[in-house]
């Protein structure tokens, strides 16, 4: 039987690496253009101790087309598609544009 967790109520399990409110919001942003065009249509959300990642899909039951991952191991984030890495910076904002799209301010 399931557990009702109020949100409200969760704390995140200690140690696990976790995006921002304002770092969601820029990876959003780009991800609600990329819907409004037509190119992506799902996205999943995976947290882990060394690893918080951003995969899009363009349907539901295929591999991600990308992912947008916060790696605590490199401090920094990696933008991945099909087992490559297609860019790696320290900022979120200079690996977007390997995604084909302009990021936008938050």
């Amino acid at each position: 039987m399931s557990t009702l967790v109020r949100m409200a109520e969760y704390k995140a399990k200690p140690g696990f690496v976790r995006f921002e409110k304002s770092e969601l919001s820029q990876i959003l942003a780009l991800y609600a253009g990329r819907v409004a065009n037509g190119d992506w249509r799902d996205y999943a959300i995976d947290i882990g101790p060394d690893e918080a990642a951003f995969s899009v899909y363009r349907h539901t039951l295929e591999r991600p087309l990308f992912t947008i991952a916060k790696d605590r191991r490199r401090k920094g984030w990696v933008v991945r598609s099909g087992g490559r890495e297609l860019a790696r910076a320290d900022r979120l904002a200079d690996i977007l544009p390997a995604l084909g799209g302009k990021p936008r301010g938050v």
